[in-house]
């Protein structure tokens, strides 16, 4: 075999196994998750919520997660809407934004079956909510 089709060929493998190393790593934070969101300015449009999140591999974007918002009401879920993510499983960080004009930043710190996380809002990220969900 030539040089440069071994070096293609290597490389080839090496990007293979990346990807499969991200999407293993990923599955700590797949799945549905369940609990409570509190809001942390009292003047605020802002309500505590029951909340259920779905977080699935994004199909659009190679690496990315997607994470589907619902507040419980009545006993039903309603979509409040989709966030894209990142999860950084060296730090068991996952972020996400909704990329709305308000500059949300979630951030949630993974513990096993459980996330505890922040939503931050504006230039001067004003905390917004304080979040806590278990695996369902």
């Amino acid at each position: 075999m030539n040089r440069p089709l071994c070096a293609v060929l290597i490389c080839f493998l090496c990007s293979i196994l990346l990807l499969a190393s991200a999407h293993q790593d990923q599955a700590a934070v797949l799945g549905a998750w369940e609990g409570e969101s509190k809001c942390t300015i009292p003047t605020s449009p802002c309500h505590d919520e029951h909340v259920i999140y779905h977080i699935a591999a994004d199909d659009r974007v190679p690496g990315r997660l997607s994470l589907d918002a619902y507040k419980v009401v009545d006993g039903q879920q309603e979509l409040m809407g989709t966030l894209g993510c990142q999860y950084r499983s060296r730090e068991a960080v996952l972020t996400c934004s909704g990329n709305s004009v308000k500059e949300d930043h979630w951030e949630f710190k993974v513990s096993g079956d459980s996330m505890t996380g922040t939503l931050t809002i504006g230039d001067v990220k004003t905390l917004y909510r304080r979040i806590s969900v278990r695996r369902k």
